[in-house]
This record gives C-alpha cells, sequence and structure tokens, in this order.
C-alpha cells in the first residue's frame, strides 16, 4: 500500500499535534506543512517524524 499514516511536530514547540498521511510514491521526502500549533498559539511550520 503506498499511503502512510506520519506524525508532523512543531518545529518550535517540538511537540508532536498532527497525524495524517501521505502518499510514499508521489512525496518520497519528509512531509512539511504550515499548520496551527495550540501550545505556541500561531501557525507555524510542522515536519514529518519518525
Amino acid at each position: 500500500m503506498p499511503r502512510d499514516r506520519v506524525t508532523l511536530a512543531c518545529t518550535e514547540c517540538k511537540r508532536r499535534n498532527y497525524i495524517t498521511d501521505k502518499n510514499k510514491r508521489l512525496t518520497p521526502g519528509r512531509l512539511e506543512k504550515q499548520k496551527y500549533c495550540r501550545f505556541d498559539r500561531k501557525h507555524t511550520l510542522h515536519r514529518e517524524t519518525r
């Protein structure tokens, strides 16, 4: 199955806030998205963790 569940962690507070899925065939690298961090109370960059 090409889709995997990944966890997104905030780059500022380092907390794992979101769980999403991605297509491994189309995006082999780490996923990065601008998401809202409720601990920082602002939009920050969230990266895929392992």
